[in-house]
């Protein structure tokens, strides 16, 4: 039988089509990880995979995606889920209600790779270790990355990098004037200057890798799903909704999903994997009736399989802007606008960096004062102890999860915060950033101390959007996936996605999001 595609999106196959069809692997998400299951599974001709995509195709993505300074203008269109946190911590003794924090995710094919500020850093070995507490086995940073190497082509050459990967990755040729002048500071001021800093082996501070080719984004979608499109075992259906999964006995066998408003249902006869996110895949277990038993009866979801860590352990990357004016122009940005990091640690007997500075060349939206010539610098706490949860308050697929990341409730986190914001100032002031002649607007120099400042950044903290850890990986009872990703207690079923990370890697996360689905993809192809 012909393959049906709609005439709107030519990659998009018809939902009436897919759901007659046998396949042997549905993959529930086209973002990031979907992609490179997609891909990676259909190498193999006699493979037949249905990838189900939320958002749109790329041809119906807005124009201006692949253009790499325009990104923060994607978190007000519809290629993002729009998601906002409750109100978090503000460490007031009235307890006051802190911001709600928005929390960008990607909807369409490529997901958050297609929206993000393309960011490609693998994160210091050290900060894999902890993905261990749990049990997970032959998940350390070594075992990793061979994994990495396999995503990438790092024009660098630095030993360890990958060669021939789908994603060719590099730092700006040329930064910013004035982030080179921010390099500089921080080199002026006893920091390290480090030759590779998305390897996974330095600290210290360089230009980062980014996911720009030839002036443009390069998404998932761009590198490995594009590519496979034309393969006879892939088809792809977009704008599908994912209501809940299907299971005989503990076997799951397919997906429920709605698309304009119509249900369809599609069987697999091998395995479904979710890749759709640390919300997205969470949701769908939980609306599934697999989860915490006390959530889901408060929800109104039947119980169908008692998994306690579903939902738990959320968790994310929280970034305080300290806002600079300056008194000569910023040039307008080539690049991602943050091109420069610095990976540190925040008190000298850590076992590896737990801060992350990064040079900005705008002046991101403050609480203080509006300012249109300028830069920021921005701090995040890398290996954050604070938790929090995803919630669902019913089984509607449509309806808004309930999302508390728990920002700063951990005093330690706040400690780290503070550090970096020492070190920041410091930088702020050497002689390489006099010419810029830059002033402090947020939070301003005449807030110190310890309780002014944590303050600010518990009243001014974004997120970094590396939301993770919902469907933590590890073999104990609190954990949701084993070692080889599979949902403990079921069959047939596998989550391969940021939502597997127990513990959060002193990264951007999407470089470690390529690697868990280029190893879960091994992962399903072995269990064929």
């Amino acid at each position: 039988m012909d393959r049906q595609h709609s005439a709107s999106s030519p990659s998009a196959a018809d939902p009436e089509y897919v759901a007659n069809q046998a396949y042997d692997v549905i993959v529930v998400g086209g973002g990031s990880a979907g992609c490179v299951l997609a891909a990676r599974l259909t190498e193999e001709a006699d493979v037949r995979v249905l990838l189900l995509e939320a958002g749109a195709a790329a041809a119906d993505m807005p124009e201006f995606m692949a253009h790499p300074p325009a990104w923060p203008a994607l978190g007000e269109t519809s290629a993002n889920w729009g998601d906002t946190t409750v109100p978090q911590h503000s460490g007031s003794a009235l307890h006051e209600p802190g911001p709600r924090v928005f929390l960008p995710r990607g909807k369409g094919l490529g997901g958050s790779s297609s929206i993000n500020a393309m960011v490609f850093a693998r994160g210091h070995h050290t900060s894999y270790a902890d993905w261990s507490a749990h049990g997970a086995k032959g998940w350390a940073f070594d075992d990793l990355l061979p994994y990495f190497q396999r995503t990438e082509t790092a024009v660098s050459g630095a030993p360890g990098r990958g060669t021939s990967g789908p994603l060719t990755v590099a730092p700006m040729a040329a930064p910013n004037e004035v982030l080179l002048a921010c390099l500089d500071g921080a080199v002026e001021t006893g920091q390290r200057r480090a030759h590779d800093i998305s390897g996974g082996l330095e600290e210290g501070f360089a230009p980062v890798d980014l996911n720009i080719v030839d002036g443009q984004r390069q998404s998932a979608a761009d590198a490995y799903l594009t590519p496979a499109l034309g393969r006879t075992g892939l088809d792809v259906v977009t704008g599908a909704t994912a209501h809940r999964l299907l299971f005989d006995g503990r076997r799951c066998t397919g997906v429920e999903f709605g698309v304009d408003g119509r249900v369809f249902t599609v069987r697999a006869a091998g395995e479904v994997v979710l890749a759709a996110g640390t919300i997205g895949s969470a949701q769908l277990l939980l609306r599934s009736g697999i989860g915490p038993a006390w959530e889901l009866r408060k929800a109104g979801v039947e119980l169908f399989h008692e998994l306690p860590g579903v939902g738990s352990n959320l968790h994310d990357h929280p970034l305080i802007n300290i806002v600079h004016s300056a008194s000569r122009t910023v040039p307008a940005s080539r690049g991602n606008h943050g091109e420069i990091i610095g990976l540190l640690r925040s008190t000298p007997e850590l076992d590896g960096p737990d801060l992350q500075i990064i040079f900005v060349d705008v002046p991101f939206p403050n609480p203080v004062a509006p300012v249109e010539n300028g830069f920021t610098i921005g701090v995040s706490p890398l290996r954050p102890y604070s938790r929090g949860t995803l919630r669902i308050t019913s089984a509607d697929p449509y309806a808004r999860p309930v999302l508390d990341p728990g920002y700063l409730t951990d005093e330690r986190d706040v400690r780290a915060v503070l550090s970096g914001i020492g070190t920041a100032r410091t930088i702020a002031r050497s002689a390489a950033l006099s010419p810029w002649g830059g002033e402090e607007i947020a939070p301003g120099p005449d807030v110190t101390g310890a309780e002014a400042l944590a303050w600010y950044a518990r009243t001014s903290v974004t997120s970094y959007c590396h939301p993770v850890g919902t469907c933590a990986l590890g073999e104990d009872e609190v954990s949701v996936v084993d070692s080889r990703l599979r949902v403990r207690g079921l069959e047939g079923l596998r989550v391969a996605d940021g939502s597997v990370i127990p513990s959060i890697p002193s990264n951007n996360t999407n470089a470690t999001v390529y690697a868990i689905a280029e190893r879960a993809a091994e992962f399903v192809r072995d269990a064929a």
